[in-house]
């Protein structure tokens, strides 16, 4: 299962707060519980005293919680300790550790950044800095996996690093009390030139709301907002609809559920939102799902604004979280969403058939048709203006854009695969760091000036080479706008952070992103026109 995929199944899963069960088990479910449990447990009593060796049970358990749950939904799911913990940090948004950004560049950890007022900037770690051992082990030729083993651990405790630093002839010595590092939800967030905002949120965790606001106060005012949930798979749910709320009007009803042991809720929106007005467009893809669709459905369905892009993931079946005993959890579907008109956000699937359910995903995926909606797909009448939505299962956007595919090529997918791309830049900057931070002082100087030269293809190329990805003539020919593009965006990634790397890339690369500019600049003619589709 690819890593997209684990968030979508694991993060994504939006949980209900417990205490919401209305009704019970009849009285015939509850004796068939009874009867199929007192079966497990007369069978566990067999192996246990009959098998013709010592059984470790604890893998045999999680198996059969496992097995089962894949005969339910495809979201339903157990989690053990350890990816407890992993899920936690993702939600909690922080994680105790050093607080640098990473990379392994021959075989040794390289600091590209440091957090600003995180422990290892406070004791002069500077980014180009080589970790070449932790507390007293050699740390060279570690994979990028294992870093964060070695660097993070419990708030307050303390790791020693040896540093190389260019122009030093000796290591370097650091003494570093670890402490909380924020994961941060908000990938972007900068304004276009013609006073557009701009918001990418990754996740929706405890923190998210909190960012968000943050983020666009800090570029207010605008003239409109884009706000970019492509690849969000969702997350608290308690967190989306704090972020619906900051879109529309008081009373607006949000999300409702429904299921069968589980009271049916409807959240409404408490207060009117701070942007319930204006110029909004939501960006979605396939990897949207969860609270990124009751986002969108919510916005959609009160014609608060326009959504554009792909079709979303459809994952609309709500978990609740079981704790057992050991620190590992299951969750357990109780109920579905319904978007504000009605709209099952989840798309169908058949018990039981989970790899399935991913095959076909993957299939919309690589299909990039985002016109895909199917001719018999349920119709609804948005609230305000009564035009036509489509149900079905995810959500459908008003204005489908395929990704822009231009520029791809093998050699270019080998680069980005292997790594390469990334690599080649962790090494130019090693070299080259200071002299563009001399002759570039701001972000906004390096975007209007910074043009990737010809010679720089020519030394990725090299550098592929030397990392086994042989040069190829007509994929780079293919391929060069696209790659001079990625890597200024790559180069003002590492020097100012990522809302310079989309600030760089979008314009070019992103198709769904132009379509919203280009329908905040035309509001009246585009966007207002769809909204009063009827």
């Amino acid at each position: 299962m690819t890593q997209r995929l684990f968030i979508l199944l694991f993060a994504a899963a939006t949980l209900l707060p417990p205490g919401r069960a209305a009704a019970q088990p009849s009285a015939r479910e509850l004796k068939e519980a009874a009867t199929q449990l007192q079966k497990f447990n007369q069978f566990y009593r067999y192996l246990n005293g009959s098998y013709v060796d010592t059984v470790e049970f604890a893998p045999l358990v999680e198996q059969a919680i496992r097995s089962m749950l894949s005969q339910l939904d495809p979201h339903s799911t157990y989690l053990s300790p350890e990816e407890m913990k992993s899920v936690e940090e993702t939600f909690d948004g922080s994680f105790s550790g050093i607080g640098v950004e990473f990379n392994v560049l021959n075989d040794t950890i390289l600091v590209v950044n440091t957090v600003v007022g995180g422990p290892s900037e406070r004791v002069g770690i500077l980014p180009n800095d080589r970790i070449v051992a932790v507390d007293g082990k050699p740390s060279t030729g570690v994979t990028r996996a294992e870093v964060p083993k070695l660097l993070r651990g419990p708030k307050g405790s303390v790791v020693t690093l040896e540093v190389v630093r260019k122009g030093v002839p000796a290591p370097l010595s650091f003494r570093i009390t670890r402490d909380d590092i924020p994961i941060e939800t908000i990938d972007a967030a900068y304004k276009t030139d013609s006073g557009i905002a701009y918001i990418k949120v990754n996740r929706f965790a405890n923190n998210t709301m909190d960012e968000f606001t943050r983020a666009f106060d800090s570029l207010s005012p605008v003239r409109g907002l884009i706000l970019d949930l492509r690849g969000n798979g969702g997350g608290l749910l308690e967190q989306a609809i704090r972020m619906s709320e900051f879109f529309l009007h008081e009373g607006a009803e949000i999300v409702s559920t429904e299921g069968r042991l589980v009271k049916p809720a409807s959240y409404i929106s408490r207060t009117r939102g701070a942007y319930s007005r204006g110029p909004l467009a939501v960006l979605i893809d396939e990897s949207s799902a969860s609270g990124s669709e009751i986002v969108a459905g919510a916005i959609q369905d009160w014609d608060r604004g326009i959504v554009i892009g792909q079709p979303s993931f459809g994952k609309g079946l709500v978990q609740r979280q079981f704790p057992l005993g050991d620190g590992s959890c299951v969750r357990i579907t109780v109920a579905r969403y319904h978007t504000p008109t009605g709209r099952v956000i989840q798309r169908p699937f058949e018990r039981g058939h989970r790899e399935q359910y991913y095959a076909d995903y993957l299939r919309r995926l690589a299909s990039n048709d985002p016109d895909s909606v199917q001719t018999d797909a349920p119709r609804y009448k948005t609230l305000k203006n009564g035009r036509t939505v489509y149900g079905g299962g995810g959500i459908f956007p008003d204005i489908p854009v395929p990704d822009d595919t231009t520029g791809y090529s093998d050699y270019w997918a080998r680069l980005v695969r292997g790594g390469v791309l990334n690599e080649f830049v962790a090494d130019y900057l090693d070299r080259n760091r200071t002299s563009l931070l001399r002759k570039y002082r701001t972000a906004d100087e390096f975007a209007r000036r910074y043009r990737t030269p010809q010679e720089q293809l020519d030394a990725l190329s090299a550098f592929g080479a030397g990392r086994g990805v042989e040069p190829d003539s007509a994929g780079m020919a293919v391929s060069a706008d696209l790659l001079r593009v990625q890597l200024k965006g790559l180069v003002a990634q590492k020097l100012w952070g990522t809302s310079e790397y989309y600030r760089t890339v979008n314009p070019s690369l992103s198709a769904a992103f132009r379509k919203a500019e280009e329908s905040m600049e035309h509001w009246d003619e585009i966007a207002k026109n769809i909204l009063r589709d009827k």
